[in-house]
């Protein structure tokens, strides 16, 4: 399902129980400098990441300084994120003249530690080629060199390499828990493009041998998934980014299911195997 882009004045775009992606929390904040944003998430973990600006973050008397820094986009610069163990208080202080943060979330009835992941400590693949039209670079967040620490949250950014292409390709979904074969993870993204004036499509199949639909994506665009295939395409000429939230049911782990139709695809991708490891 597509969410166009609205001024959700740091309200949850995807808040708690949601009804399509109940394992998914959803926010962006906007602050300026000097401004502060508090926040309680019951049963939910998140991670904060900056998609601009520098803040300062205190969860429970710990400190975290100088998170972020990017200025003019996603684009500028690395990410980094704190993460806020479920039902704990969390405040955010800008120190730049404004920044704009992410904060996913993943439902979680245990509580952990905060820490801290900086630009250094990013987990990062770079996979596919631009013959296939599938080159993109995925920076983990919270990602796989985790698990000990998160419970069920995973967390990334997702870059298109070069303008126009195809990402979340060979068709997958992980919409049922199957183990070994595929586990239940819902998933939330938000677009960026680059330019701003940028567009694409994501593609959600429900049912093998069923049309499915495509949205219209636009920078700022929020898609929730909870069920089905859903690759994505951008147009010739604009990069695409997209922040993903994953939340597993039983398990943090992610096992995708590639269509059967389309799965031999895998093999003409280069690097796509090791992407998929980053996941699990």
């Amino acid at each position: 399902m597509h969410i166009p882009p609205f001024e959700n004045n740091n309200k949850p775009i995807v808040d708690i129980n949601d009804s399509r992606v109940p394992l998914n929390y959803f926010n962006i904040v906007k602050i300026k400098k000097g401004q502060a944003f508090e926040y309680f998430v019951p049963g939910y973990e998140t991670c904060i990441v900056p998609a601009t600006g520098l803040v300062d973050i205190e969860i429970e008397g710990e400190k975290y300084k100088n998170i972020g820094g990017r200025v003019i986009d996603v684009w500028d610069g690395e990410p980094e994120g704190v993460y806020v163990p479920t039902a704990t208080k969390a405040e955010i202080v800008c120190l730049s003249d404004s920044a704009e943060i992410f904060i996913a979330g993943a439902k979680f009835n245990k509580t952990l530690k905060p820490f801290a992941v900086r630009s250094s400590e990013l987990d990062v693949v770079q996979y596919g080629s631009d013959e296939t039209k599938t080159h993109r670079k995925i920076k983990h967040i919270l990602g796989a060199n985790h698990h000990a620490k998160v419970g069920r949250l995973l967390c990334n950014e997702l870059y298109t390499v070069g303008k126009g292409g195809w990402s979340g390709f060979p068709p997958h979904k992980h919409d049922t828990d199957r183990l070994p074969d595929e586990t239940k993870h819902d998933e939330t993204y938000n677009y960026r493009f680059r330019p701003k004036h940028g567009f694409g499509f994501q593609l959600e199949q429900h049912e093998d041998g069923k049309i499915g639909e495509a949205f219209h994506i636009v920078n700022g665009s929020t898609i929730v998934l909870n069920k089905g295939y859903h690759p994505c395409v951008t147009a010739p000429g604009y990069q695409m980014y997209y922040f993903t939230i994953l939340s597993g049911l039983s398990q943090r782990s992610l096992v995708q299911y590639f269509q059967p139709a389309h799965a031999d695809q895998i093999e003409t991708i280069p690097g796509i195997k090791d992407m998929i490891a980053k996941y699990k």
